[in-house]
């Protein structure tokens, strides 16, 4: 999978991530409620995992949702080897 992650959007996800994770993680300590009972550990538990995946995303620059929605914001040079095996130990 190519890099589609990039510019505002990883910068989004690198101050995100983290936050939700703190948030979550805080919540599941009982920090503080999110909400009442089971609904609030369900809550937290889903800020903690969404939190993770920005995290990743942030950091790979490859989002498999961003990809599957045909978003791209990422504008980098992308390298590719177009090497063949013919010209493998080929000199000039």
């Amino acid at each position: 999978m190519e890099k589609n992650v990039g510019g505002y959007d990883r910068i989004a996800r690198f101050v995100l991530g983290p936050v939700l994770i703190i948030v979550g993680a805080a919540a599941l300590l009982g920090l503080f409620t999110i909400a009442a009972g089971t609904l609030g550990l369900a809550i937290a538990g889903l800020a903690v995992l969404v939190g993770l995946v920005l995290s990743v995303t942030a950091v790979t620059q490859k989002c498999p949702l961003n990809n599957a929605l045909g978003m791209n914001t990422y504008r980098g040079k992308e390298t590719t080897e177009s090497t063949t095996e013919g010209d493998v130990g080929r000199t000039a």
